[in-house]
C-alpha cells in the first residue's frame, strides 16, 4: 500500500498519538473515568480534515494468523482502497451528517459496488470499550461517490468506524476503518464473559464454541417469556447478522450465516446459525441483529476463544 502522513507537525502528531493510546487502552482496562480533550478531537479531526484523499495510515501486513483469513478493519486501506477521511459532528448532541468517501487504487470515488447481505455498504460505529454499537446504511450519492446520512453522538468517547464493502468487479470484500474521537468524559464499560443476555423483552442464549484458527458453530436462541421465538423475519438476507470484534485492537471479522437465504414473508426462529472462526486465542465481542415485528434488536455476547489443538 502506498501511504503517506500529511505534513502535519510531528510533536503534535505523537502527542496526539499518545492521547489516542491512553484513552484506547484504559477503555480495554476497565478504568473508572476518562476524558477526551476538545484539543485532542480537534487537532485530530483538523489533521483528518486536511489529509487529501490518497492519505492513509500503514496498512498492517497481511500475513495470516494460525492459517486463518487474517481480520480486517484494522487499517484504512487496503488492495490500493482507501476509506477517505470522515466528516461527522464532534460532540454529544450536536446534530449534524456523517459523511465519507472510499477511492479506489487510481485515487477516484468508487460509486459502483456488489451488493452483500442486501446493502451495497454496511457502516459499523462502536465506541473502543465495545459498547454503543450501530450497525446502519447510508445512502450513495452515485455523482460524488459520497455515503451519508444524519447522525449524533449519544455518549463521548474514542469510537472506530468500519465501512464493510465489496467494488463492484471485485471479488474480496474488504473493511476499511478510522477512529474518531467525542469530546467529553465517559467511564469505560468492563466486558465480561455473556452468552445468554436480555434485550427489549427477549432473552438471546448464545451456545457453540468460538475456537481459535478453526471453523466453529454458533447457534443463537431467542425466546420471550421463556416461550420460543418462531416469528423472526429475514434481515439482510438471514434471519439474523453476526458482527465480531476482537477485544483489545478491534479487529473485524466476517461471519457467515448457515442455511440458505429466507425467501419474502418467510418466518423463523428460535434458532439462528452462524459459522465464524476467531483467528486467535482471546476475548471477541458479538453483536447479534434480529428483527421481530418489523423492528431491529441488538444483542450483545462476549466470548472468549481457545485454541483446541
Amino acid at each position: 500500500m502506498e501511504a503517506k502522513w500529511s505534513a502535519m507537525n510531528a510533536g503534535w502528531r505523537l502527542a496526539l498519538y499518545g492521547a489516542g493510546l491512553v484513552a484506547a487502552f484504559a477503555a480495554s482496562l476497565g478504568l473508572a473515568h476518562i476524558v477526551v480533550p476538545d484539543s485532542v478531537v480537534a487537532a485530530r479531526t483538523q489533521e483528518g480534515n486536511t489529509m487529501n484523499d490518497h492519505t492513509a495510515a500503514p496498512e498492517p501486513p497481511t500475513h495470516q494468523e494460525h492459517g486463518t483469513h487474517p481480520p480486517q478493519g484494522l487499517s484504512v486501506s487496503r488492495n490500493g482502497y482507501v476509506l477517505t477521511a470522515v466528516h461527522v459532528p464532534n460532540r454529544v448532541g450536536q446534530t449534524g451528517r456523517l459523511n465519507f468517501r472510499i477511492l479506489d487504487p487510481a485515487g477516484q470515488p468508487v460509486t459502483a459496488y456488489r451488493r452483500q447481505h442486501e446493502k451495497d455498504l454496511h457502516l459499523i460505529v462502536v465506541r473502543s470499550d465495545g459498547a454503543r454499537f450501530r450497525h446502519v446504511h447510508p445512502s450513495l450519492d452515485a455523482s460524488t461517490g459520497s455515503w451519508s446520512l444524519p447522525w449524533t453522538w449519544q455518549a463521548a468517547g474514542v469510537y472506530r468506524l468500519y465501512a464493510d464493502f465489496l467494488p463492484a468487479g471485485q471479488d474480496d470484500a474488504m473493511t476499511l476503518t478510522r477512529t474518531i474521537d467525542v469530546a467529553g468524559s465517559y467511564a469505560p464499560r468492563k466486558r465480561e464473559s455473556q452468552k445468554v443476555v436480555q434485550v427489549d423483552g427477549y432473552t438471546v442464549t448464545l451456545s457453540g464454541d468460538l475456537a481459535a484458527g478453526e471453523m466453529g458453530d454458533l447457534t443463537a436462541s431467542v425466546s420471550r417469556d421463556g416461550e420460543p421465538v418462531t416469528t423472526l423475519q429475514p434481515y439482510l438476507g438471514a434471519f439474523g447478522h453476526l458482527v465480531a470484534l476482537r477485544d483489545g485492537d478491534l479487529a473485524y471479522l466476517h461471519v457467515h450465516p448457515e442455511g440458505d437465504a429466507p425467501a419474502a414473508g418467510q418466518s423463523g426462529g428460535p434458532d439462528i446459525g452462524f459459522m465464524a472462526t476467531a483467528p486467535s486465542p482471546g476475548r471477541y465481542l458479538l453483536y447479534l441483529d434480529f428483527r421481530v415485528d418489523g423492528q431491529v434488536h441488538t444483542a450483545e455476547f462476549v466470548v472468549d476463544a481457545e485454541r483446541k489443538h
